[in-house]
């Protein structure tokens, strides 16, 4: 049957695939940055204060100050491609096109900053996606990360008379395709060295110790992947969690001070890694590889060497394809899939 002259283009039906990762600044300017604090600060996933009480504190004393010491952080890490994160993000979303067949888009977005999840929801929409997976990178699942992406792709459906269909892509953090995958790299890593390290160090994200008291899986999941990586690696690796941010009591034990004890107590040589993250960023690149060496060289280490994410490395990519795969069975042909 035909439709009538004036009818609306008729698409052919597609899949989507959305890759979702944090967020960053346009530029490492103090304007983009502020801009760029001031939402990812205001998400009460992020900050779970009261805003009455929280906004003033936000709009007064933590953009007036951070956005100038975050910039030169960022200044430090910045490439020709612009964000770290962002470059490495879009070339995990261009390794993974045509993965899964002709009929599926993949595309890619930023919780906080461009391109945003609303714009690349449309996009995908607008291709005639009517059904998307929603892939937040984020091994280890926290309210803070992976359900403040979904939330954000959720209430841009809201908005939509036609909604898609919409799967999410659940924590991975023991899956055994990532565990392989980061056994791999670390193992290359760590041939690489002109060193053999005397302590090996899986830092992860800090959150507030608080999201453990109220339920938030993510301390758990961060403690699993660490022991299943040394499992497989067949060495300890000394957990801690990076990253801390205003007075509250965070997970630990921190990674600065974790260095430091490591250095005092007669390690001279160190490696470190960050499992947590599926692409490098300012966290990895400045915090870790940066001040993360000074501290331990401060504390009287000689070696010290970070090793980089996934990335878009063999590896990883590998992982991404096998792990989208599954969550796409029913809805491509295993063919495709194959």
């Amino acid at each position: 049957m035909r439709p009538p002259a004036n009818h609306p283009a008729i698409l052919q039906p597609r899949i989507g695939v959305l890759l979702i990762n944090l967020g960053t600044p346009d530029a490492a300017d103090t304007r983009a940055v502020r801009r760029y604090l001031a939402e990812f600060l205001s998400d009460r996933r992020v900050v779970e204060l009261p805003r009455i009480l929280w906004q003033p504190i936000l709009r007064g004393a933590v953009l007036t100050t951070r956005p100038r010491k975050s910039a030169h952080a960022y200044g430090q890490v910045w490439t020709d491609a612009g964000s770290p994160l962002a470059a490495i993000t879009k070339r995990q979303c261009e390794a993974l096109q045509g993965a899964f067949g002709a009929g599926v888009s993949v595309d890619w977005a930023m919780r906080y900053g461009r391109p945003s999840i609303p714009e690349r929801l449309a996009a995908l929409k607008a291709q005639g996606c009517e059904r998307i997976l929603l892939a937040p990178l984020y091994p280890q699942y926290c309210a803070a990360t992976t359900a403040t992406a979904n939330d954000k792709a959720f209430a841009a459906l809201a908005g939509m008379r036609w909604q898609p269909a919409i799967r999410t892509l659940p924590p991975y953090h023991d899956d055994s395709g990532y565990i392989a995958a980061l056994k791999d790299s670390v193992e290359q890593g760590l041939a690489s060295l002109p060193f053999a390290p005397d302590a090996v160090v899986a830092s992860f994200h800090g959150m507030p110790r608080r999201t453990l008291q109220l339920g938030d899986p993510y301390h758990c999941h961060c403690q699993k992947t660490a022991r299943l990586l040394s499992a497989a690696l067949g060495r300890e690796l000394v957990v801690a969690f990076q990253s801390r941010f205003g007075p509250a009591k965070w997970l630990g034990p921190a990674t600065d001070e974790t260095l430091a004890r490591l250095a005092g107590e007669g390690a001279r040589r160190v490696a470190i890694l960050a499992p947590g993250f599926s692409a490098d960023c300012l966290e990895t690149l400045e915090e870790l590889s940066i001040r993360g060496r000074e501290t331990f060289v401060a504390a009287g280490g000689t070696d010290f060497a970070y090793l980089p994410c996934l990335n878009d490395s063999a590896p990883g990519i590998a992982m991404l394809r096998a792990m989208l795969a599954r969550e796409l069975e029913g809805w491509v042909d295993a063919a495709s899939l194959a």
